[in-house]
């Protein structure tokens, strides 16, 4: 089985996520031991930001760092974990909130594929960026 990056860059719909976490640093820990739980925004998601977004945040490393940070879960965090859950700590320090009454949502981003396993954690496919509160972009 394949550890987290290489099966987002498999799965061929998170070529935005791949080049962004590269570019914030963060391949070594989303190939590190974990296990991590990543909310992954598809292409389509970073698609619909307003234009000019991406470069802004490829201009402040911090800010993406912290911003790609909240799309992830410390431990393997599957769908019938959601299911209990109201919310979840993220390795950003901030709190998403689980929403399952139709579907599973994290904050307003509906889980599109779950449970994609790997050898480190898990991947779940979201529809659109998750943003911690207290970010502007």
């Amino acid at each position: 089985m394949a550890d987290l990056i290489e099966t987002a860059q498999e799965l061929g719909q998170f070529k935005t996520l791949m080049t962004l976490v590269e570019s914030a640093d963060l391949l070594d820990l989303l190939k590190s031991p974990g296990p991590y739980t990543v909310f992954a925004p598809t292409d389509e998601a970073f698609a619909a930001l307003p234009s000019n977004t991406i470069a802004n945040l490829m201009e402040d490393i911090p800010k993406l760092k912290r911003i790609l940070c909240y799309h992830v879960l410390n431990g393997d965090v599957r769908t019938d974990n959601l299911e209990e859950l109201a919310s979840a700590e993220t390795v950003e320090g901030s709190v998403v909130g689980v929403d399952t009454s139709d579907g599973i949502q994290i904050n307003d981003a509906k889980v599109l594929s779950a449970d994609r396993l790997t050898d480190n954690g898990v991947i779940h496919a979201i529809d659109k960026v998750l943003i911690p509160s207290l970010v502007s972009v």
